[in-house]
């Protein structure tokens, strides 16, 4: 017995100066991470924004508040959050086979649905270059754009907008003419960088240009993890999904492919959209 009793020592010590974990009936106390309060500063000094109620019910902008009329950008959070954490992504480009699939609208209510996400911090950037779109649909000024970012002119502190606590904004307040030298840039890719650095997101999200009417993503998508392709119902081809889907599977990894303004009546949980 008493040899027994000293096996049993030995084998607790030895346990425990491996690092074992310590038996079920103990409780685990898991380390607290320090808060990083001048991260929380540099959150807290961007521009809070207020979207105006005329933008949200004039621009679809549904997710704008909990309810059954957020659920399917709540549930294309969810899933993009689930993918990105199992794979380790943070970085997923938004882009469409052509225009006015509604990219930037989805965008838009992602933002909010991920705002409400308090434990997250995102960051929303239009990079569709060519048009002002995601600042219209949340009807906001500015005074730069993400090219004067991305070229390194002006601070993303400086031009990047808040909304809410957890997410922010990186618009455009004026069209760019060189928008593929722009994002094809050696620059673009080291700001990005530097932004990811200092503002540790725990996702990006970029709003890109039509796949197939310009040429800004192609030197760009290098920079990201994966693309979702957003696709609009009843209007985009088979042949235009499968020729989107294997461009971008050269650039990089394709997350999925979403049916975007589909119409369809009281499903399974009673909802209609």
């Amino acid at each position: 017995m008493e040899k027994l009793q000293v096996a049993i020592e030995k084998a607790r010590s030895q346990r425990q100066k491996a690092g074992n974990p310590r038996p079920a009936t103990e409780p685990v106390v898991k380390p607290v991470k320090p808060t990083d309060e001048s991260l929380r500063e540099r959150w807290k000094d961007l521009t809070q924004i207020d979207v105006p109620e005329s933008a949200l019910s004039r621009n679809r902008l549904v997710a704008s508040a909990d309810g059954p009329a957020a659920g399917p950008f709540d549930m294309l959070r969810t899933r993009i959050l689930q993918q990105a954490r199992s794979r380790e992504w943070k970085r997923v480009a938004l882009v469409s086979p052509h225009s006015a699939c509604g990219k930037s609208t989805a965008a838009a209510n992602l933002a909010f649905s991920f705002g409400r996400q308090s434990d997250l911090r995102t960051i929303v950037l239009d990079l569709d270059l060519r048009r002002s779109g995601l600042r219209k649909i949340l009807s906001q000024h500015c005074q730069h754009t993400m090219a004067d970012v991305l070229r390194g002119d002006v601070p993303f502190s400086k031009h990047a907008q808040r909304l809410g606590e957890n997410v922010a904004l990186g618009l455009n307040g004026s069209t760019v003419r060189n928008a593929a030298e722009v994002l094809q840039s050696t620059k673009a890719g080291e700001v990005l960088d530097s932004l990811q650095a200092g503002f540790e997101p725990d996702l990006m999200l970029f709003d890109m240009p039509p796949l197939m009417e310009v040429d800004d993503n192609f030197g760009f998508l290098g920079n990201v993890d994966c693309a979702l392709l957003l696709i609009e119902a009843e209007r985009t081809t088979i042949d235009q999904i499968d020729v989107a889907e294997r461009q971008l599977s050269e650039l990089t990894n394709v997350m999925g492919v979403v049916l975007n303004k589909a119409h369809y009546t009281e499903g399974a949980y009673g909802y209609g959209y």
